[in-house]
């Protein structure tokens, strides 16, 4: 293979002006060397990470195997040394026929020297920019044919930096593996080590990268992709005086800006920037925008371009046409639950004119957006709100398109320890899931990595951003901060502020983009501090926090957009004022509510105690861990002693609470088991331990944890949601978290191969537009079952009410109908007392009752389904289900209870298989049921065809179980 890209190098430079002018980096040869050379490797090159080389040479297994976060740490604390040979570059047409040469990278990790030809060309310490180095006069005189990028250990510059005078100590981010550096560096904070994943500190050139040729202008047509482009080893590019390094498309209304909410009859604002490298000086340039359509279009003369550009002192040329639409020209971008997220083409070419020939060069291409208004309402309540009933205090949520309207949804995490890895069909995937479970809202977690638009544009590697524009998915952005104070040295902040603005500026085009928060759960890390006088100088970290998040952080964000909103943190009080900004922090009036809220209870006593549930106008994570499935635990556990719940390898990935030190197996592992162990044993039959089968025990173990997970996080969604209708007016509730990052134990609904834990289908009951809940409060025996819906309108329907006993038999049913207004909800059963609510004559432990409705939503027709227990399950006689499958044709079933009531009854599909149950009438995900005798359940096996390794499972592999067989296995 590096025989044949040489040699279609060598071929290229005899076939001169049709080359290609970007040149993918991973076409040279490339060798990862460790620092005292004993490890000397092929590697792929860009994108490429250190583990994944060892990994392809046969140096070390698959990382997440086993134990080897613990014997692969070696790695993070090695300095690696990537090399290429860049001869054959040097001997094309390509370079020999270039006015200028740029060495382009997407994304470095992190701490590296780069050479090139013998010679310096930068040194790096920011994961997160975009590096673009002009090396012509490098490659004029070279002394060597080498491109080297010398990587410095993450752990080790960390500990360097934090032993520097200027440095200082912070009182919190210091617990998870390798402690107390990762705010100094700028890289994937959970690289360090999370509670949900694990520790690797990886190092390497994890996105791809270039050697771009400049030619002289020619009178050449450029056509490209969405800049900045990042085309595949594959992909040709025709010559062209300029590289469009920087784009960005800001679509919002006339008049809108940070401190003033669209209005939603003004005209819409196209503004278009770009960031330009050139060859050469160009007297006349212009930008042609158009929508074909829309059948739209206008020429707009932009500022000219130089080949020796300082006009903001980056080194960039940068040009900016802003155009004006009516509103009623285009449709509007809606998530998919409200509407269609309409999407177009924008066309954009720029013609470049140079004064002393009247030779015209010019670069097209196509940026795929879309037109819409998200704004983040912060404003007071009136007086006439508060008097209908509102509590006192200030707004907080989404509006879209003008409308308020309530987000559901998850939190993102990285999908994969090693960004280079991570494809679009497992990205696609969690996507997907979250659609079908009636999610609109993602929220990208701050601990994690700006999240790419798309493998073509600035080195994505893989679609995220497009994806959601697609699928009409809003995701909610932030900067990469989490979990600790965080410094405001000048050598970090002159790195964060390139960081943060090239990023904004490429987000900037997706409609899906719901806002900027700066940060994870630092501000209520601050506020706490100082609340609890534990250090007498606690609010000069205080005075660091508003100095980054309010006066540094925003008005850079706030410059490079206008389209979307900027919050200080994910959790946070609100603000005093949007102009001038100021943040609320602990100023508040008690009986007032602002900002928006998080929970995590582990004590599973309190899971259903709605008192201990916050009151709050938005809930943006909340969640309680579980295990994952047995087939997840097949692909890392390596000897069959590792298969129970408490074995040593399956502890050690039990990062809750984390270890705080390199530690292992991690310490404090035995409260998050502990925790789990509880949550069962109070809720749900202790499964039962088995010397026969030990797996079979160890199974329902992993089962079981995800159905109280379960349990719990549909209580607390269903909470908020009747809180649109109540003081709060509470518009958000997104679960903690939807994917996972490895096999471990975690707060996922979805696990790291894509198979769906029993949350994941619990959230398609509860997320669903009209759903239906039981409210019960034990300590005075009272059930208020309600109806609740998310629509835009009102909306009328019935619910059934039926009271079964475990071995099937009706007791009684009622029916009800409703009417439900906009975002609100309506009471359909209030009762106080058991004698009032159980059937006549019977216990608490002998009943169940099943609650659904049917209602016609947007021209169709929407079920819900719920069951209420008036006493734990860890108490109930459960009667043996007998459940039988029948299989039809297409992975079809029919599952039917032959004894009592299967409750929980729970479908499992084959190792190496990923898909969903869908029920066979509504099309609708079903898994995680109470299957009623008499009552069949007909489910269809879904597969994701790209992600699944068994193309052909057989039926019979696939096997039911429910809490019957915590005690019968």
């Amino acid at each position: 293979m590096l025989g044949f890209r040489f040699f279609a190098l060598i071929l290229s430079s005899l076939i001169g002006p049709t080359l290609a002018e970007v040149i993918n980096l991973a076409s040279l040869e490339w060798t990862l060397n460790s620092s005292n050379g004993t490890i000397s490797i092929p590697s792929t090159g860009p994108p490429c990470q250190a583990h994944i080389d060892l990994l392809n040479a046969g140096i070390i297994t698959e990382p997440l195997l086993g134990i080897n976060d613990f014997t692969q740490r070696w790695i993070a604390e090695e300095n690696w040394t990537y090399k290429a040979d860049i001869t054959p570059f040097l001997q094309s047409s390509a370079f020999q026929s270039s006015n200028k040469t740029l060495l382009v990278f997407y994304g470095i990790d992190t701490i590296a020297n780069i050479t090139l030809s013998g010679q310096p060309v930068a040194w790096v310490n920011n994961q997160f920019r975009r590096y673009v180095f002009d090396v012509t006069h490098l490659l004029a005189s070279p002394v060597d044919n080498e491109l080297v990028l010398a990587f410095e250990s993450a752990w080790t510059y960390g500990l360097n930096v934090t032993a520097r005078e200027d440095t200082e100590f912070f009182p919190s981010g210091n617990g998870y593996e390798y402690p107390g550096v990762r705010q100094w560096v700028r890289k994937v904070a959970s690289d360090f080590g999370w509670d949900w994943g694990p520790a690797f500190i990886p190092s390497g050139v994890y996105k791809p990268a270039y050697l771009v040729t400049l030619s002289s202008p020619n009178g050449s047509k450029q056509t490209i992709g969405t800049p900045p482009i990042s085309p595949d080893i594959n992909s040709t590019t025709s010559p062209s005086p300029v590289f469009i390094e920087d784009a960005s498309v800001d679509i919002y209304k006339l008049g809108e800006s940070f401190s003033v909410a669209p209005e939603e009859g003004a005209d819409w604002v196209v503004n278009v920037t770009l960031g330009l490298q050139s060859s050469a000086d160009f007297s006349t340039t212009s930008i042609t925008l158009s929508f074909s359509e829309l059948n739209v279009s206008q020429k707009f003369n932009v500022s000219n371009i130089s080949a020796t550009p300082d006009a903001r002192g980056d080194g960039t040329n940068w040009v900016n046409a802003v155009w004006m639409l009516p509103d009623s020209v285009p449709q509007r971008w809606f998530p998919h639950n409200l509407g269609i997220p309409q999407l177009y083409n924008l066309s954009v070419t720029l013609d470049m004119e140079s004064g002393g020939n009247d030779t015209v060069d010019s670069v097209s291409f196509d940026i795929r957006t879309g037109f819409r208004t998200i704004q983040l309402v912060q404003n007071a309540y009136t007086s006439e709100e508060v008097a209908g009933g509102i509590t006192p205090g200030d707004n907080w949520h989404f509006n879209i398109n003008g409308r308020p309207f309530y987000a559901l949804g998850t939190n993102i995490i990285p999908f994969d320890p090693f960004y280079a890895r991570t494809t679009t069909d497992q990205v696609k995937w969690v996507l997907e899931s979250a659609v079908k479970s009636g999610q609109n809202m993602l929220r990208i977690w701050g601990g994690g990595t700006y999240q790419p638009s798309h493998p073509s544009v600035a080195g994505g590697v893989y679609d995220f951003y497009s994806l959601c524009d697609e699928m009409g998915i809003l995701a909610w952005s932030e900067l990469i901060f989490s979990d600790s104070l965080y410094p405001i040295n000048d050598f970090l902040l002159e790195s964060i502020e390139p960081e943060v603005r090239q990023n904004v500026r490429r987000v900037n085009r997706h409609p899906s983009n719901a806002q900027w928060a700066a940060g994870n759960e630092i501000e209520g890390i601050v506020t706490t501090l100082v609340k609890s006088k534990v250090l007498d100088n606690a609010t000069h970290y205080l005075d660091e926090y508003v100095t980054l998040f309010q006066d540094f952080l925003q008005p850079i964000v706030t410059s490079e957009t206008r389209s979307v909103p900027y919050t200080d943190c994910s959790t946070t009080t609100g603000v005093l004022s949007l102009d001038p900004y100021e943040l609320r922090l602990s100023n508040a009036t008690p009986g007032e509510i602002y900002g928006n809220g998080e929970r995590y209870n582990y004590d599973p006593i309190q899971a259903f105690n709605y008192s201990t549930f916050p009151v709050t106008r938005f809930m943006n994570e909340f969640g309680f861990h579980s295990m994952p499935s047995f087939h997840s635990w097949e692909e890392v556990l390596l000897s069959p002693d590792d298969f129970s719940f408490n074995s040593t390898v399956v502890a050690s990935r039990d990062h809750h609470p984390a270890a705080g030190s390199l530690d292992f197996p991690n310490p404090n592992a035995h409260e998050g088991q502990s925790q789990m162990t509880l949550a069962v044993e109070d809720w749900l039959p202790r499964p039962i331990d088995s010397e026969t089968n030990p797996n079979g025990t160890f199974s329902q173990w992993c089962y079981s944890t995800q159905v109280f997970q379960n349990l719990a996080m549909v209580a607390q969604v269903a909470w908020y949601r009747r809180g649109a209708g109540k003081g709060e007016n509470n518009l958000g509730a997104l679960v903690w978290q939807l994917n996972d990052i490895w096999q471990g134990v975690s707060w996922s609904s979805v696990e790291y191969s894509g198979r769906w834990k029993v949350l994941q289908y619990g959230l398609t009951g509860i997320f669903t537009p009209l759903t239906i809940y039981p409210f019960w409060t034990p300590q005075n025996e009272t059930l208020e079952v309600l109806v609740i819906s998310d629509r835009l309108e009102s909306v009328k329907g019935s619910a059934q009410l039926t009271w079964y006993d475990w071995e099937g038999r009706t007791l009684n049913s009622s029916t009800h109908s409703f009417m439900v207004p906009s975002l609100n909800n309506s009471v359909i059963l209030q009762e106080t007392g058991l004698e009032n609510i159980l059937p006549q004559g019977q216990m608490s432990t002998d009943v169940w009752m099943l609650l659904n409705l049917t209602a016609e939503v947007d021209g169709h027709t929407v079920t819900s389904e719920q069951w209420f227990t008036p006493t734990s399950l860890a108490n109930v006689a459960l009667v043996d289900p007998q459940i039988s499958i029948t299989t039809t044709p297409n992975l079809t079933f029919t599952l039917s209870a032959q004894g009592g009531v299967g409750v929980w009854t729970w479908m499992d599909h084959p190792s190496g298989t990923v898909g969903v149950f869908v029920d066979t009438e509504t099309g609708t995900p079903l898994n995680g049921f109470f299957l009623v005798p008499g009552i069949d359940r007909h489910v269809q096996f879904e597969m994701n065809d790209a992600l699944s390794r068994v193309k052909d499972p057989k039926p019979e592999d696939f096997v039911v179980r429910s809490l019957w067989n915590n005690t019968h296995i």
